[in-house]
């Protein structure tokens, strides 16, 4: 397997966007990937996708050629993949893939959802399908509620607090605060997320991350040329996918992720390196509940750890391990199919240094867990200097 580098980045602003459509926003976010790779569309040999639900939030089908052709790449392969949340994560893991054999050496992977096209009913229904249509959302589950339960059972279990739930959103709001590409840049106090709406009990609305619009996309070649298109390569170190049980009655325990756990060993392995070593991580905290039980299955802290850990400050932008200083999905916003690849521009910019009022002091090794579902596709990328 060949040593594989990201050489280019590029990312629209998360919002809500009535006048864009989902392929302006995914030809921007490529657009700039290659300007910052110094590479013409032309030279492209593969076009990965990631997107979860473009036919049922615009409409649109065959999405990976409508995307490619209108930022001019043409001729290649070009290819949609869906995994939920973690669409563009799997779509990364796969172009890395791809690269590491030696089948293509200059690839573009890109991730875009527009989800405001639709109504809040409609945009639940749809991210709804991303679990058990027949065990869980024919019954009335939805993506909150079953978070929901998850938090519930971690609190009984570790006596989490729904304070330590609220540290997490504070803090990643503070860090959204000062990301120019989030779309809710407004600091919060524990007040305000422990007596916002009730969403589904736990969970308040400052519990639950946002529908967005967005794209992001990363350029990705053999290490051996990087240095061909920049001075600032940044090294895949290690990437596993794995996956797990879709509906949360089938998984023997609700309170950990067993994919995210199993992504985590493999990409730790394959980088040589352990959880103590990473020094920041942008983790998936689709709700509060998911970060905290990401940074327990990562290995940061021990299983039942992660509220009092993140209460303490420990993962806060002057933590011991800062987590989501970009203000993460919470803040910088949740366009489900560009949140991968999303993720992995935000740990790119601080291992090169460029991540502007959020970078942090400690930042040569970092790592990216994109989730998918309650937990059915987990995807971990580990990035560091070249």
């Amino acid at each position: 397997m060949r040593a594989v580098a990201v050489i280019g980045i590029g990312k629209t602003r998360f919002g809500a966007f009535a006048g864009r459509g989902l392929r302006s926003l995914a030809v921007e976010a490529v657009d700039k990937s290659l300007q910052d790779a110094h590479l013409k569309p032309e030279q492209v040999e593969a076009f990965y996708l990631g997107n979860f639900a473009g036919p049922s939030f615009v409409g649109q089908n065959h999405l990976a050629p409508y995307i490619a052709t209108g930022a001019g790449i043409r001729g290649v392969p070009a290819t949609r993949i869906e995994a939920a949340c973690a669409s563009s994560g799997a779509a990364f893991f796969h172009a890395w893939s791809a690269v590491a054999a030696g089948i293509y050496d200059l690839v573009v992977v890109a991730g875009v959802e527009k989800m405001t096209s639709q109504t809040t009913p409609k945009v639940t229904e749809i991210l709804a399908g991303a679990g058990d249509v027949e065990a869980e959302i024919r019954v009335g589950s939805t993506f909150p509620s079953l978070f929901a339960m998850i938090a519930n059972r971690h609190m009984y279990q570790y006596g989490t607090t729904r304070e330590q739930l609220a540290a997490v959103a504070v803090k990643n709001h503070a860090n959204g605060a000062l990301n120019p590409y989030a779309h809710m840049r407004k600091v919060i106090s524990i007040e305000q997320a422990l007596h916002s709406k009730m969403v589904a009990e736990p969970l308040t609305l400052y519990d639950c991350s946002l529908v967005s619009d967005g794209a992001a996309a990363v350029v990705i070649c053999p290490l051996e040329r990087a240095g061909e298109f920049t001075s600032k390569p940044v090294r895949v170190l290690g990437v596993a996918q794995t996956s797990d049980w879709v509906a949360l009655d089938e998984k023997p325990d609700i309170t950990t992720f067993d994919a995210v756990r199993k992504a985590g060993e493999q990409a730790y392995r394959m980088a040589g390196v352990t959880a103590a070593d990473i020094e920041f991580a942008e983790v998936h905290d689709c709700f509060t509940i998911a970060e905290i039980i990401a940074v327990e299955d990562l290995g940061f802290v021990a299983k039942g750890e992660g509220g009092p850990w993140e209460a303490s400050g420990a993962a806060d932008r002057t933590g011991a391990k800062p987590v989501n200083a970009s203000g993460g999905l919470k803040s910088k916003g949740h366009p489900v199919g560009a949140t991968g690849t999303g993720q992995i521009c935000e740990v790119v910019l601080q291992v090169r240094g460029e991540a502007g009022a959020n970078q942090l002091e400690r930042h040569s090794l970092g790592l990216a867990q994109n989730l998918g579902g309650s937990g059915a596709t987990s995807v971990v990328t580990i990035l560091g200097a070249a």
